[in-house]
């Protein structure tokens, strides 16, 4: 495949199977969310987090079904940062680029975090700000970074067994839960304001913030590992579909018995005050199952860690896109002669990770702004279906999504929606660290830096763009109090649910605009080119 070495030496190797793939796509979602996505997902919506899962598993497929069209027709690496730029350009492409290279970068970051914050049971000097906590963490991401230099095949082995044991403790607990769990009436309990305590916003708000989709939005392993699967176009589909509804059913089931393993007691200050610093552990200790404890405990080293080494891996290769863009130097598309990776682009991704701990010190403080960056890069996903399925009607697509001209705008429309569920005291950041970091890009690239050059060509196909972050800035800032409006004068302008109504009319203009904006490019016909070859000669299974 061309792409897969175009201005750096080495190549990378097509090792991963289908159940590479999938084990990828899961190991990403089968992390610190099931640990702690649970009790923040109570905290917003009570029993109702329940409903909340639901609601983020069908965003999720809407995008996931897109980004299986995508990988199986262009398997590229990095394929999140590519697709942007063959269908917009480089304004485009490199605000998505961004944006996603930041929310991989700040995943690692936020599972190491995990895995110190559990640690905390046993290591009391983790909780007393000594600063033993961040030199653990940062070794642990050096650790994710050392075993994926050592190749995808190492990467793919390691990351399958370590999957499989992260599946069975979910699992485990999910049974061995259901049948002690005593305290059902949690779900109905009037002491606790019923099922709904908090109201529909309550559930948005989880969906967005509590973990929920920060959890679910591992799927995209499989896209961006497609350069390295030995049969992408058929195998990439597959694995993203897998990944997801494994994880989604998996995830539900976890919070429906947390709900109902959770004592009275522990309820006082009702679902908003409930705290735990550990919590299926420490619930599982309270209603007598020690045993499970001690392998919570235990799992809470081996599943952020498996997900931080996926992202770290993945993040690589968003780089590596970036690059073969010419957003980055040269040297980020290099590929290690002796063990077939980038090993520059993973690099930088270490840094970027090990930076992201200073100023987000918990894992609840950083998982509301991944969460919104990631569903910011996905909403291109739905766009660029669209100008394929114009530009190039009749390219060979192992996978076709089916009434795509409805499902691509509801999952534009999903991450919209999962942007302004975010609020205020995240959407501002993310703008501005979007928007900052292309304002750097223009200026660098004007002044002749060796990066491709934002042309009138990239405005007109990319304008939609800085005005949508906009927008998303404003429906932030005058939206419903609920979802955290800055300033008391304005707050509630635009009353809930009116709010939600206005987001998703925003959202169908602002994807027809995105569409309408689309290009063909020799770029692209390059890269269907060099999936025709890859089709021509497969690797045998």
């Amino acid at each position: 495949m061309a792409s897969d070495h175009s201005g750096g030496r080495g190549r990378l190797r097509r090792e991963m199977s289908y159940i590479d793939l999938t084990f990828a796509g899961l190991g990403a979602i089968i992390g610190s969310g099931w640990l702690f996505g649970v009790l923040y997902a109570a905290n917003y919506a009570g029993p109702a987090a329940v409903v909340a899962w639901l609601i983020a598993a069908v965003i999720v497929i809407f995008i996931a079904l897109v980004y299986a069209e995508l990988s199986g027709m262009l398997p590229e690496a990095g394929g999140i940062t590519r697709f942007p730029h063959f269908t917009h350009g480089s304004l485009v492409g490199f605000i998505m680029s961004w944006g996603a290279f930041l929310g991989y970068a700040a995943v690692p970051a936020i599972e190491a975090e995990a895995v110190v914050q559990y640690a905390e049971h046993y290591i009391r000097a983790f909780a007393n700000n000594t600063g033993l906590d961040f030199v653990v963490e940062a070794i642990l991401l050096v650790v994710f970074f050392a075993i994926n230099i050592y190749g995808v095949k190492v990467f793919a082995k390691i990351n399958s067994v370590v999957t499989f044991l992260k599946f069975v403790t979910p699992t485990l607990t999910i049974l061995a839960i259901l049948f002690v769990a005593k305290d059902w009436s949690n779900y109905t309990a009037p002491a606790t304001h019923g099922f709904l305590p908090y109201g529909s916003a309550g559930v948005f708000i989880a969906v967005a913030s509590g973990g929920i989709v920060f959890s679910l939005l591992g799927f995209r392993q499989a896209v961006d590992l497609a350069g390295e699967a030995r049969n992408p176009q058929r195998d990439v589909p597959r694995a993203i579909i897998s990944a997801i509804l494994l994880g989604a059913l998996i995830y539900t089931l976890v919070q429906v018995v947390f709900i109902a393993a959770v004592p009275h007691a522990a309820l006082a200050k009702g679902w908003a005050g409930l705290s735990y610093t550990s919590p299926f552990a420490q619930v599982a200790t309270v209603i007598g199952l020690g045993w499970l404890a001690a392998v919570l405990y235990a799992d809470a080293v081996l599943s952020p860690s498996g997900t931080g080494l996926v992202y770290l891996s993945s993040g690589g290769r968003v780089v590596l896109g970036s690059a073969r863009n010419r957003y980055l130097g040269r040297v980020f598309t290099g590929i290690s002669e002796r063990f077939g990776v980038p090993v520059w682009a993973m690099g930088i991704t270490v840094v970027f990770s090990i930076v992201f701990l200073l100023p987000f010190p918990s894992w609840q403080s950083l998982v509301g702004v991944i969460s919104s960056a990631t569903a910011f890069t996905y909403v291109m996903g739905p766009v660029s279906l669209s100008v394929f399925r114009r530009f190039h009607p009749d390219a060979h697509r192992p996978f076709r999504l089916s009434g795509d001209k409805i499902l691509a705008p509801l999952a534009f429309i999903g991450g919209t929606l999962i942007i302004y569920w975010s609020g205020w005291s995240v959407d501002w950041k993310l703008v501005v660290g979007i928007l900052g970091g292309a304002a750097v890009y223009v200026v660098a690239a004007a002044l002749g830096a060796p990066v491709a050059k934002i042309t009138a060509a990239d405005w007109r196909h990319g304008a939609w763009l800085v005005v949508y972050l906009l927008a998303m800035l404003a429906l932030a800032c005058f939206g419903a109090a609920r979802f955290g409006a800055p300033f008391d004068h304005h707050k509630g302008l635009i009353h809930y649910p009116y709010d939600i109504v206005a987001d998703i009319v925003v959202g169908l203009v602002f994807y027809a605009w995105a569409v309408a904006s689309g290009r063909d490019s020799a770029e692209t016909h390059d890269a269907f080119a060099s999936a025709a070859e890859l089709r021509a000669s497969p690797v045998a299974d």
